[in-house]
């Protein structure tokens, strides 16, 4: 495509206007505007990134951040979603824009020595597991531009930007579904009477299981096999704290639970408490 410039950013990146001058665009690229001014055309290639400035994202309209957010920003969320795609393939860079906001309002935070805090790190570390990988990538990326260290509450944010763009998800509700994966967890501690260590292998199956299962309650999609019966009887103190739960959790998140997700929450509930008792005796 052919743009035509309307601002210049940096060297890297412009505004440009299609030829049809009917959309703008952020266009970046390494030296794709260097030596370059207003009103010059430029011819993309292969290695240069446009995206409309039409976008709606949770952070506002995609020509309202630009305004706001330093292009270098912009290109770090860029390399981030570089490396994403190599990792998981095709996915939405229009998350570009509120990922490379959140990268400029962390990058003021740093420097103000204002440190977040995350709860929800620990779960987003094991729940984004790829994810959270690859958003590691930006403690190397700010350390070499900006001189700055971020922490791994930083990077968790960063991963929930990666997935959105993967399924298509909002950041918002990435978040909301690593908060009633917590809470669901913290259900599990309660009723077993046993801290779950995040790191170990019964945390990652029940987690996961807990995502799905969420999941199916957020889709309204059913599971085909009934394993209640089977799971009362065998397991009855599992069956009882899975059937607690799964009522807990209806009233967290506002959403019916259907009642053959009972039996299979008590079936990883079971392992859980299965693993303590072979640690007590062991």
């Amino acid at each position: 495509m052919i743009f035509r410039i309307a601002k210049v950013l940096n060297h890297n990146s412009f505004i440009g206007i299609d030829d049809r001058k009917t959309t703008e665009y952020l266009v970046m690229g390494k030296g794709v505007a260097f030596g370059k001014k207003v009103s010059q055309t430029v011819e993309t290639g292969p290695d240069i990134r446009v995206y409309s400035l039409n976008e709606l994202t949770e952070r506002g309209e995609a020509r309202d951040i630009i305004r706001s957010v330093p292009p270098e920003c912009l290109e770090l969320a860029g390399e981030v979603l570089d490396r994403a795609e190599k990792e998981f393939g095709e996915l939405d860079r229009s998350i570009l824009f509120p990922m490379a906001d959140h990268i400029a309002f962390a990058v003021r935070r740093i420097r103000n020595k204002e440190q977040i805090s995350n709860p929800l790190t620990e779960d987003i570390r094991v729940l984004f597991h790829k994810e959270y990988k690859v958003a590691q990538c930006m403690e190397e990326l700010l350390r070499e531009r900006f001189h700055l260290e971020i922490d791994e509450h930083e990077v968790g944010y960063i991963a929930l930007h990666i997935h959105s763009a993967i399924v298509d998800e909002k950041v918002s509700q990435a978040m909301q579904m690593a908060r009633s994966v917590r809470e669901c967890i913290s259900l599990v501690e309660k009723e077993t009477g046993k801290k779950i260590d995040v790191m170990s292998l019964s945390y990652n199956r029940l987690m996961n299981h807990v995502r799905y299962m969420v999941a199916r309650a957020v889709s309204g999609e059913k599971l085909k096999v009934n394993m209640n019966d089977y799971m009362e009887v065998r397991f009855p103190e599992a069956y009882k704290a899975s059937r607690q739960i799964c009522r807990e959790m209806e009233k967290n998140l506002k959403l019916p639970f259907n009642e053959v997700e009972i039996g299979y929450l008590a079936m990883h509930l079971e392992r859980v408490m299965d693993t303590e008792l072979q640690e007590k005796n062991a």
